[in-house]
């Protein structure tokens, strides 16, 4: 009876450790959310953006990968696009391209749409659907970027790059190879 005491005691004292390390974390949670509603109260989402460029983006590159590149390429802007400037490398820093931007660089995991939603079933339950893309596909694209240039010609890029809205020189970098064996 004694060891059985014991034992539920050891139980008791583990439990009530374990809820204090919950409790503290519990709490921490509690107080990051509330730093966060405190800047997302006194630095809002802005409301007056009346235009997006990233959708811009979207639209063209759909045309443009779906074989209508005239109609990508005519697609009215309705702001002033900015013009940037981009330097593609390869893993160990060789420079493969130097490109002026038209409007601004794009992320291939981008959508105009949301990828998955959430439907009520009636049970009470929610099942997630997943929906196709503008261009009737699913799945995921490669990380990496897409952007056009100034003379309409679309580009994309899985590695490094160095962006801005000033013009850089990048010298040529030295490619250096080993041979193994």
């Amino acid at each position: 009876m004694k060891r059985f005491i014991a034992i539920i005691t050891v139980i008791f004292a583990l439990c009530l450790a374990s809820c204090d390390v919950v409790s503290e974390t519990n709490m921490d949670i509690d107080r990051q959310k509330q730093v966060t509603d405190n800047l997302a109260s006194s630095q809002q989402t802005p409301t007056d953006i009346n235009y997006s460029l990233e959708r811009y983006n979207l639209i063209r590159r759909t045309y443009w990968v779906n074989g209508q590149r005239e109609k990508a390429n005519m697609l009215p802007c309705a702001v002033e696009k900015p013009l940037g400037y981009i330097v593609l490398f390869t893993d160990n820093g060789a420079t493969v391209g130097k490109f002026i931007v038209d409007g601004k660089v794009s992320s291939l995991n981008s959508f105009l749409t949301p990828s998955a939603v959430d439907e009520y079933v009636s049970n009470g339950g929610v099942k997630t659907i997943e929906l196709a893309d503008v261009d009737g596909s699913y799945g995921e694209n490669d990380a990496g970027i897409f952007f056009f240039t100034p003379d309409g010609k679309y580009v994309e890029w899985t590695g490094t790059y160095l962006y801005s809205d000033i013009p850089f020189e990048i010298g040529d970098s030295i490619l250096k190879m080993e041979v193994l064996g």
